[in-house]
């Protein structure tokens, strides 16, 4: 059983381009790295500590597709989920401000 190169679809053992991505290949020279298991573990590294899933998505791209993927992903949920909470502190923040701003105006303070 061979692999895509570039995108990690199962392809023919004698094929010269991948028919979902189009990509050439070499034969014989992308075999199934039997430790890309595209674990859930890789997904909760980059999501605790997403540069170390940013740095194993950019090494492992190539060659473990699935396990690259998922600390990519991780890494990603994880900055999109600190950007979230940072914009709803703000404008919690900036909502309480203006609360006590506004009562200390009216002089209920």
């Amino acid at each position: 059983m061979a692999y895509c190169r570039k995108c990690g679809a199962v392809i023919d053992e004698e094929a010269i381009i991948c028919p979902h991505c189009g990509v050439e290949q070499v034969p014989g020279t992308y075999r199934q790295n039997q430790n890309d298991d595209g674990s859930a573990v890789w997904a909760i590294i980059g999501f605790l500590i997403p540069i170390v899933g940013l740095i194993l998505w950019i090494v492992w791209h190539t060659d473990r597709p699935k396990s690259a993927r998922m600390a990519g992903i991780g890494a990603l949920v994880s900055v999109l989920a600190g950007l979230i909470i940072a914009l709803i502190a703000c404008v919690a923040l900036a909502v309480f401000v203006n609360t006590d701003v506004n009562v200390q105006m009216l002089g209920l303070i």
